[in-house]
């Protein structure tokens, strides 16, 4: 696993079918939004795979800190476990 000095900048990306995943970090920014985790969802045929969704629903994205998406990767480790 690759990882970076605590005071550079990083951003990483993971894709999968259904999701885009990114992180953005920049440890010496103060401003609201330097670190960030965001969520897209993509257009994915959902027919006979489990999965639900309305037909009217739009792919979106949600975008929240890194604090927040630690309180959300918690809440699932502990959840899912």
């Amino acid at each position: 696993m690759q990882t970076n000095p605590p005071n550079r900048k990083m951003s990483r990306k993971k894709s999968t079918k259904r999701f885009d995943f990114r992180v953005s970090r920049n440890p010496k920014s103060h401003q609201t939004g330097a670190n960030t985790v965001t969520i897209s969802t993509k257009d994915y045929d959902t027919s006979g795979r489990g999965y639900s969704f309305q037909a009217n629903e739009t792919p979106g994205t949600v975008t929240m800190s890194v604090k927040e998406a630690k309180a959300l990767y918690n809440f699932l480790g502990k959840t899912l476990a």
